[in-house]
């Protein structure tokens, strides 16, 4: 395959003379990239050569394609810059495609750089060949197709500029023959101008919500990630009304379990008193979210929806007033000019509520008990007491999620990443990769399950090669556990053929790659095996071999969902006594596990 795009298109440029690779990576440069995440490819040669040249910005070259658009997604989530990601032709480029659908439902900034076959072969079905304009059409907001040495940095920074300003993912597509070619139109090598403007509101509307605020005799705040740089004013609003704040998983980091007025999450991995803060006030404020699960908002409850993407506003539930407008300039206004709420009866019995649930917690997490079952729960929270204060955590996408969330409180300057959003399995591994190269000095723990993380373990020895002590913890229960919650609430006996995973040893295998790695089995293994997680100078596997009986349930819970929770455990029972033996054993485990805490 070498040489295949490139052998006898054009002559090399002089020493002297920047090529449109060489160009593309100085703009790169100039914006502060450190790192592309990659794998090489024919059409990429140019571009890795020219970054042989230079010491500015490392490629970082992963095992798969699509663990390297989620890794340029944990930095473009975290760093305030762009996270980039590359890949050759075709193929390469279309295991892109995962990350990236992450990295525009997260809103995080990402620039895909993808090689194209030379510009004569273009629509001739070529070898490799494929239209990635339509393939990414509804990924990426702006996509840069250079056909030209000429175009080329114009349409670079203005990829650029919109992927930064708009946080958002573009791409850049490089034809193998353009990218050999000399550079042309130097004047427009320069930086990316970045927007620092905020979104004010009209005065009338602004007006109106004070209005309807001092009118409320309960307000409720649901706030999302888009409160990130407003948390203060957030909260001193909540203490001023006595308004509980109920939080999106994405904003666990900002509304944390320890601030005063959080009351816990609502939707399906929430809990009671975040769930009757949103349905029980006479006036929601939605601030910085669009969060999606419309049975979980109230259909009749005045509502204001403020978000910096207009858009947003009455996609989920209709609102009595909509704002286009910043956080932090919304909630400044009205902690100015609404009146102070002096009934603080509501608030304080979901704030004792909330208390009571997280003590209830702590004691069925409690690393210390003498739990006869490894109960995940005491694997996330013990994680929780001992991580440092600014640890980033990366959380893969099914019970992962649901015992992180509960269990773990992310205080102080710690950050939470994961697909939230777009609810990808294997972003934890890869994630944790980006996370760690652009903060060497802050500890990544990543919380996946074994089918994730069977999805993306080739990359631990990424990890490896660029000694990167992170921290990944496998929930290991041999099986899909999201998805039989999922099968189970709709009603049906979980189906074993589909969901079973058969695991080989991780901790064996971290070690056979060149990392480190323990197994847990038993409850008193769990607070040494992570500490000696948090110790490791190496990549370390916890590989936490957990009970699959463990039961979540939403904070509320109607009719419908009862009855086919019931009946999915009718029909768990019939199969378990017509000799279905992988039935009887979750059953044993389901009731192993409750009575356990119980205990």
């Amino acid at each position: 395959m070498l040489g295949l795009y490139s052998a006898e298109l054009i002559n090399k440029p002089n020493a002297d003379q920047m090529n449109v690779s060489q160009q593309l990576l100085k703009l790169l440069t100039n914006e502060g990239i450190r790192h592309i995440f990659g794998v090489a490819g024919d059409a990429l040669n140019p571009l890795i050569s020219a970054m042989a040249d230079q010491n500015e910005v490392k490629w970082i070259k992963m095992k798969h394609e699509g663990n390297a658009s989620f890794a340029a997604f944990a930095q473009g989530e975290l760093n305030e810059n762009i996270g980039v990601c590359a890949s050759t032709v075709g193929p390469g480029a279309l295991h892109l495609v995962n990350g990236l659908y992450n990295a525009k439902k997260e809103r995080s900034p990402v620039l895909a750089i993808t090689g194209q076959v030379p510009v004569e072969h273009i629509g001739t079905n070529y070898h490799q060949e494929v239209d990635l304009t339509k393939v990414f059409d509804d990924i990426c907001e702006y996509q840069a197709i250079i056909r030209s040495p000429e175009e080329a940095p114009r349409v670079i920074l203005r990829a650029l500029r919109i992927a930064i300003n708009h946080k958002c993912v573009c791409r850049i597509e490089l034809p193998a023959d353009i990218a050999e070619m000399p550079a042309e139109n130097k004047d427009f090598v320069h930086r990316v101008f970045r927007s620092r403007s905020t979104v004010v509101p009209d005065q009338k509307g602004l007006e109106k919500a004070v209005e309807l605020i001092d009118q409320a005799q309960k307000v409720g705040i649901l706030a999302g990630a888009g409160c990130r740089s407003s948390r203060e004013e957030v909260l001193e609003f909540a203490l001023k009304v006595n308004a509980p704040i109920t939080h999106t998983v994405r904003a666990s980091d900002i509304f944390d379990h320890s601030s005063k007025n959080v009351v816990g999450l609502t939707g399906l991995i929430g809990n009671p008193s975040g769930y009757e803060a949103v349905m029980k006030c006479d006036l929601l404020i939605m601030l910085g979210t669009d969060f999606p699960y419309t049975r979980f908002l109230p259909d009749k409850t005045k509502t204001i929806q403020v978000d910096i993407r207009a858009e947003n506003i009455g996609n989920r539930t209709s609102v009595t007033l909509g704002l286009h407008a910043d956080i932090k300039h919304f909630v400044n206004y009205i902690n100015s000019k609404c009146a102070i709420k002096k009934d603080a009866a509501w608030v304080d019995k979901l704030n004792a509520d909330f208390k009571k649930w997280l003590e209830n917690n702590c004691k069925t997490s409690d690393g210390e008990k003498d739990f006869k079952v490894m109960h995940p729960q005491v694997v996330a929270r013990q994680i929780s007491d001992v991580a440092a204060k600014d640890a980033i955590f990366v959380i893969d996408t099914g019970t992962s999620a649901i015992w992180s969330s509960n269990f773990m409180n992310f205080h102080s300057q710690r950050r939470i990443i994961g697909s939230f959003n777009h609810g990808s399995m294997a972003v934890g591994l890869p994630a944790a990769i980006g996370a760690q190269l652009q903060f060497p000095d802050r500890e990544v723990w990543a919380l996946v399950g074994d089918g994730a993380f069977n999805m993306s373990l080739h990359d631990f020895s990424t990890a490896v090669e660029y000694e990167l002590p992170i921290k990944i913890i496998v929930l290991n229960n041999s099986e899909l556990g999201f998805v039989k919650i999922e099968m189970e609430e709709a009603g049906f006996a979980p189906n074993y053929d589909a969901i079973e995973v058969k695991n080989f040893d991780f901790a064996a295998y971290a070690k056979l790659v060149g990392g480190d790695g323990v197994s847990v089995t038993e409850n008193e293994g769990i607070i040494p095996a992570i500490k000696q997680a948090q110790k490791s100078k190496s990549p370390f596997i916890l590989n936490a071999q957990v009970s699959g009986g463990e039961l979540s349930l939403p904070p509320h819970i109607d009719f419908h969902q009862a009855k086919n929770f019931g009946m999915s455990k009718v029909k768990e029972l019939l199969k378990a006594a017509k000799g279905d033996r992988s039935q009887w054993e979750n059953i044993k485990n389901e009731v192993k596990a409750y009575l356990d805490k119980e205990s």
